[in-house]
């Protein structure tokens, strides 16, 4: 058997803040751009992310950087913490990437740096990643997400032709969280309140009546939802794998250090119940 060619590292860039806004409330979008994002591109998928680079105070490291330079010499305690953001938009003419961020006042690390990041000020990114966009062969989409899911899901309608067949339901916490979104196609936004996250997405998609046809599904967000609606969508709907986007962006309880540490354990405990139930 041939040997599989060892995965390339991520390419490293660094942005310079351009500007900030504060969309709603809880969500804040930082654009950055700079000579460091020439090589910067992200024209193909919907879902492109990047991984945010936060280094511990007091450590510095050699240029040029490079990751895999820095996990081989330091410590793990001054590896710089990474933090994974959807891409809401990128402009190839003016190189500007707006990345939109979750603020809960001062938690976490990435949502306090965006509350309070100025113009001129750097963060070094890798990426970036992806592999959604919404397929013209689609009979019709279905779009599901709490807050963390919102950009991608926003850059995912804003890419449908008009007219498009589209199933959108999108959480936040109440009306304030709501935003607009450039598209004609309804959107559903359910107000979570006090309520367990992912509680009333289920509850929406449960009760959808499904349009014919082929549907290519996007589900994203808190893992213990998505499960659910993995379980709906391939048991019950039979939506092939192949026409599914789903997996957990983060999950009550961990950050996202311990998530990704547990995500392909979780993962793969999910498709073996999804195959006996089957």
């Amino acid at each position: 058997m041939a040997e599989r060619p060892a995965r390339k590292p991520p390419m490293t860039h660094v942005g310079r803040v351009v500007r900030t806004e504060r969309l709603t409330p809880h969500m804040q979008r930082v654009v950055l751009g700079g000579d460091g994002l020439s090589a910067f591109s992200a024209d193909e998928w919907t879902d492109h992310y990047v991984k945010l680079l936060f280094a511990p105070d007091g450590v510095s490291y050699p240029e040029p950087f490079d990751i895999q330079r820095v996990r081989a010499e330091f410590p793990r305690t001054q590896w710089p913490v990474t933090r994974t953001y959807s891409v809401r938009a990128w402009d190839p003419k003016t190189r500007e990437l707006a990345i939109d961020f979750v603020v809960h006042g001062s938690e976490g690390i990435a949502g306090p740096w965006a509350a309070g990041v100025r113009p001129g000020e750097e963060i070094r990114l890798l990426g970036p990643g992806g592999a959604y966009a919404p397929s013209a062969d689609a009979d019709w989409h279905l779009l599901v997400g709490d807050e963390s899911a919102l950009p991608a899901i926003a850059t995912s309608l804003e890419a449908l032709p008009p007219g498009a067949t589209v199933r959108a339901f999108i959480e936040v916490t109440g009306p304030e969280e709501e935003q607009r979104i450039d598209t004609d196609a309804e959107v559903v936004w359910l107000h979570r309140g006090e309520r367990p996250v992912g509680e009333a997405l289920l509850a929406a998609v449960r009760a959808l009546e499904f349009p014919d046809g082929r549907c290519q599904a996007f589900v994203h967000g808190e893992a213990g939802f998505v499960k659910e609606l993995r379980r709906l969508l391939r048991l019950e709907h039979q939506v092939p794998r192949e026409d599914l986007s789903i997996s957990g962006y983060w999950r009550l309880g961990h950050n996202e250090d311990g998530w990704q540490a547990s995500k392909p354990q979780w993962n793969a405990q999910v498709e073996a119940e999804q195959e006996t139930a089957a």
